[in-house]
């Protein structure tokens, strides 16, 4: 039987309340959901990235009950996303189905990443909703002329950001074990 694999690499600085939900959500829709941290090329971070797995184990060690299917895998965290799906065939075969986790603020930037033609060759994008970032049927179109192909999780993700944590530090952003986590560590400072 094909495993059905979710790739949920993300950059969050830190990973929120919203990132955890989403993670909930995959973990009832999928055998097996990936989770790394790693550094988008057009983002800058503030935070070193073994912090930031950390804070995605803490905010995985939080729900209940337990999600085995949710497993920590720094040996996915590469700069460019074909080699983190390149390195998920190494581990669990070329012939499961991979799904990589984008939210719809990246859509657009598809077209510029690594390898791209490659890449949708060996995954579906799954696109997650997020506040402010519409999802465009010219974006869509565009992945399908790359190759690609796409689902819409029917999910709406919360109105939270680790960019409006950084700035404002709002506590409701981020889960208490993060914020504990934050606070020892005296990361955003």
């Amino acid at each position: 039987m094909i495993k059905k694999i979710a790739l949920f690499g993300t950059s969050a600085d830190p990973p929120t309340a919203g990132h955890q939900m989403i993670l909930k959500w995959l973990a009832k829709h999928y055998d097996l959901v990936a989770v790394w941290a790693s550094d988008n090329p057009y983002k800058n971070h503030q935070t070193h990235l073994q912090h930031r797995v950390k804070m995605l184990q803490l905010l995985i060690e939080e729900i209940h009950p337990p999600q085995p299917q949710l497993k920590i895998c720094p040996e996915l965290s590469y700069l460019r996303s074909l080699m983190s799906v390149r390195q998920a065939q190494k581990i669990w075969g070329k012939e499961s189905e991979y799904h990589l986790v984008i939210g719809s603020d990246l859509i657009v930037q598809v077209p510029r990443w690594y390898g791209v033609q490659d890449l949708l060759k060996q995954v579906k994008i799954l696109i997650i909703s997020r506040p402010n970032y519409p999802i465009c049927t010219k974006d869509l179109k565009m992945i399908e002329e790359l190759g690609g192909d796409y689902l819409i999780a029917d999910l709406d993700a919360p109105a939270v950001s680790s960019t409006a944590y950084r700035e404002t530090q709002d506590q409701t952003i981020v889960t208490t074990p993060i914020q504990d986590y934050i606070h020892h560590q005296k990361l955003y400072l």
